[in-house]
């Protein structure tokens, strides 16, 4: 028998601020965080909000010893870092990472070798002042020269710090948090996007079931809030054009076919899933059961409700996972992006699976509160539904438009209460290059 999978820690970093407390107060709360971006001017971008990170100083989330590291480290690895030391203290779980607050005689609550990591990421973004300065050096006679910029004579990539690929590669969101929690076991890193959470989730659930690891990080962590990514996702038509609008709570509409665009965020959570019997042991709280995954791949090139298949396999596969159907879900937790190519095939999908009553399932969105954390997304939607489930509660929803689809996903003004307990959650997440995911979490009883 394969060994049963719970959520015993959540880490989340959001626009809302640190930890999964905040994130889940701004969801109850029906606020916003979707906001003019500050970090740089956005003057000369179409879409000019979004959920951005105020105050985050990694070096509290790393060992004094391990402080100097910090400055090889991107946002999204920073994001990914303090959500992974926050999702440890919420487990209750002492790894090398933390040993040290608790002075010499604590004590590691998994051997290393049993510790998995497994988290979604995306393409980091350089950042435009150290690509600034490299560019100088290329410009050798007042004009750029390719020679230059190659580094010749010292001069364009070769003025780069010698570590500076360092920040740069997906796999160092896993590789720092690895090394920080001394986690030795299976660790790998997935980029698919928006997808990329809860593939990462379903790779630690295999990890933990087949008996390769008994607790692994899994989560995801993106920021697209510079520059360079925020012109990428303009690019790929993804954003929605804000003008100076302050407030960005009124651009993202999931499931709306009139939807303009989404609205860029920051942020993403780390959650610790871990074997049940030695949860157990240990007296770990626990959030929910990981009791279902599905992948599925779809066309990239999406048409108006078509191509949605891969995305309905994911769905499909995860409830026959789980061993239940789709009429006993409760809750779902979808994209929602905001995008209506993208949202096409993931409503396409969920009505395909769930037909007429998908309009009586609760829908939680996160989007229109946070923005599109992109990789990061994935995380988030684990914190939410184990939330969900845990508290027993739905949130409040922000909706400015008029949603379609079937999908019950309008506004809504005031929390309300399940008229039913809340037994399992449905997570599902596509991606622009057609990667989709799906995951079932169960209430736990007692």
């Amino acid at each position: 028998m394969p060994a049963r999978v719970v959520i015993t820690g959540l880490g989340c970093v959001s626009c809302f601020g640190a930890g999964h407390a905040a994130l889940w107060s701004a969801l109850m709360e029906g606020r916003s965080g979707l906001k003019r971006i500050t970090r740089f001017d956005p003057s000369g971008f179409p879409s000019r909000v979004a959920g951005e990170i105020a105050d985050l100083d990694v070096r509290q989330y790393v060992p004094k010893s391990y402080r100097k590291a910090t400055k090889v480290m991107a946002r999204d690895t920073e994001i990914a870092v303090a959500a992974a030391k926050l999702a440890v203290e919420d487990a209750g779980i002492v790894t090398r990472g933390n040993a040290e607050e608790g002075g010499a005689e604590a004590a590691l609550t998994y051997a290393p070798e049993r510790m998995g990591c497994n988290i979604g990421a995306g393409l980091i973004a350089a950042e435009l002042d150290e690509m600034s300065e490299a560019m100088i050096t290329a410009r050798p006679e007042g004009t750029f020269s390719i020679r230059a910029w190659g580094g010749e004579g010292g001069k364009g990539m070769e003025a780069l710090t010698p570590l500076w690929l360092l920040k740069y590669l997906p796999n160092m969101l896993a590789c720092h948090v690895t090394i920080i929690h001394g986690a030795e076991g299976p660790s790998n890193t997935i980029t698919c996007a928006e997808a990329s959470g809860l593939l990462s989730v379903g790779e630690s659930m295999r990890v933990i079931e087949r008996g390769a690891a008994d607790v692994c990080f899994a989560g995801s962590a993106e920021s697209k809030l510079n520059p360079m990514g925020l012109l990428r996702l303009d690019y790929a038509g993804r954003l929605a054009e804000t003008g100076d609008a302050e407030d960005g709570s009124g651009f993202v509409r999931p499931f709306d076919a009139a939807a303009k665009g989404g609205v860029v965020g920051e942020g993403g959570a780390i959650v610790m899933l871990e074997n049940l019997e030695t949860a157990t042991k240990r007296g770990a709280k626990v959030y929910a059961e990981v009791v279902g995954f599905g992948g599925g791949h779809s066309d990239a090139r999406y048409k108006a409700g078509e191509n949605d298949e891969g995305y309905r396999y994911a769905i499909e596969n995860a409830l026959e996972d789980a061993g239940i159907a789709a009429g006993d879900v409760d809750v779902i937790v979808p994209l929602g992006m905001g995008v209506p190519e993208m949202d096409r095939p993931e409503g396409g999908a969920l009505w395909a699976v769930f037909g007429e009553r998908l309009k009586d399932v609760a829908c939680i969105t996160i989007m229109p509160n946070a923005g599109n954390c992109v990789a990061g997304a994935g995380g988030l939607q684990m914190v939410a539904g184990a939330l969900a489930l845990k508290n027993q509660q739905l949130p409040r929803r922000i909706h400015a438009g008029t949603p379609g689809m079937g999908m019950p996903v309008g506004r809504v003004k005031a929390e309300t209460t399940p008229g039913k307990r809340l037994r399992y959650a449905l997570l599902c997440g596509g991606s622009l290059g057609g990667q989709n995911a799906a995951v079932v979490l169960k209430a736990v009883e007692g």
